[in-house]
């Protein structure tokens, strides 16, 4: 079975500084992947590199068998990948309505265009509103977005990921700043949303990575050290040197 990500000795440098160094991962179709790892272990990057913010400096990123290595993101959300960052990245004086639709169009190369627009508006409509529903902002749907709590803009920036109907999603810190309550709706969210679809997460709580992931990938230093089951994660004393070792450092 084709893999929904592929990772061959990916490597990325700013300068002479290597932050990615020879990664190796295969994530399979449906499956919830968190990627942990201390701080300044190359989690963003390796993000950006996978979504194509950054191009990669060696190795390739395939997406369902098709090499995708420095495409612009554009091109790699047209192909089923999308992903949100680690601050919310919406339109905030813009309603949650028109910030779901405005993602849509996108996705769809409607690219705002006025007659396309007309021809397409009820049905674009419709799956906006169907969008809001699943992520619960259905009576919040006419207010500017900027004036949504933090939950609520994660939850809407979330929807907004998935609107397009991209079968993997990448969600970066998803939960941070997030209260006990506010983190236990986004993981319900999360699980809803990411039914039958590829979800790759980067996440510091453990919590919540625990709670969602099926595999775990630890990167420390640039380098995938281990990638196992939630349980062998847990139990790896390598795992747990890398962490030591990594805030020791600190």
């Amino acid at each position: 079975m084709t893999a929904a990500i592929e990772l061959q000795d990916l490597r990325k440098s700013f300068g002479p500084t290597e932050i990615i160094r020879g990664v190796n991962l295969s994530i399979a179709d449906g499956e919830r992947h968190a990627i942990i790892g201390p701080n300044g272990a190359g989690k963003s990057t390796l993000f950006h590199l996978i979504s194509g913010r950054y191009n990669v400096s060696g190795g390739t990123v395939s997406l369902h068998g098709e090499n995708i290595s420095n495409l612009p993101p554009y091109e790699i959300y047209r192909k089923g990948l999308s992903r949100s960052f680690q601050v919310t990245n919406i339109f905030p004086n813009m309603s949650v309505f028109e910030n779901v639709r405005c993602g849509l169009m996108w996705v769809h190369d409607y690219k705002y265009s006025f007659w396309h627009l007309i021809d397409r508006q009820k049905e674009l409509n419709e799956r906006t509103a169907e969008v809001i529903e699943e992520i619960g902002l259905t009576s919040r749907q006419h207010i500017p977005a900027g004036v949504l709590t933090y939950a609520e803009q994660r939850a809407l920036e979330i929807g907004i990921a998935a609107a397009g109907g991209a079968d993997v999603i990448m969600l970066d810190e998803p939960t941070a700043g997030m209260s006990h309550s506010e983190t236990d709706q986004a993981i319900a969210l999360i699980r809803k949303i990411t039914e039958g679809r590829t979800l790759v997460m980067v996440e510091h709580d453990m919590g919540v990575v625990f709670d969602l992931a099926d595999r775990i990938s630890v990167l420390v230093y640039g380098e995938i050290i281990a990638s196992d089951t939630p349980e062998n994660i847990r139990n790896s004393k390598a795992v747990q040197e890398a962490y030591l070792g990594a805030e020791a450092e600190e």
